[in-house]
């Protein structure tokens, strides 16, 4: 049994950690590298997972005890595939993006902000005497436009 070399461990922790904060993040060109962090870090734990590099897998050219894996080769190799074809669909869809809007930052959707806004308990929870407003209701009664005119930064009239 082969030991994890931890300086190893804590990069593919790093890059896992860095590519899922680049994937939260707004614009398209952060999510593209957070997706290509994420594929090495992939890459990199295949590779960890392997074990130390010894002999080729072939018959008859050495004992069977210092044969390597061949198997998390095989799936980092996959995984390059794959976040190869992934990141080429991102630029594709990012650069498409950049030419309906004129820039790459994801906006709010309205009607997700809509459905949140139904969810919300309509009066408080608790009662506030301090409050500016006499009737609670009053403050929780937004209609559509209102949202509308919020989510988009628009002023209400």
């Amino acid at each position: 049994m082969t030991a994890v070399n931890l300086v190893m461990a804590g990069t593919v922790g790093v890059l896992y950690g860095t590519g899922f904060t680049l994937l939260l993040s707004r614009s398209l060109m952060r999510v593209l590298i957070g997706v290509v962090v994420l594929g090495h870090g992939t890459n990199l734990l295949l590779q960890l997972a392997g074990g130390p590099p010894g002999r080729a897998p072939i018959l008859g050219s050495a004992p069977a005890e210092s044969f390597t894996d061949p198997l998390p080769q095989a799936l980092a190799l996959t995984a390059i595939v794959i976040t190869f074809a992934l990141t080429t669909f991102l630029l594709a869809l990012g650069y498409r993006s950049y030419v309906l809007v004129g820039h790459d930052e994801v906006q709010d959707d309205v009607e997700d902000r809509r459905i949140a806004r139904q969810k919300a308990p309509s009066v408080p929870l608790e009662d506030d005497d301090d409050a500016d407003e006499p009737d609670p209701l009053a403050r929780a009664e937004r209609t559509d436009d209102d949202v509308e005119a919020a989510a988009t930064g628009r002023e209400e009239p």
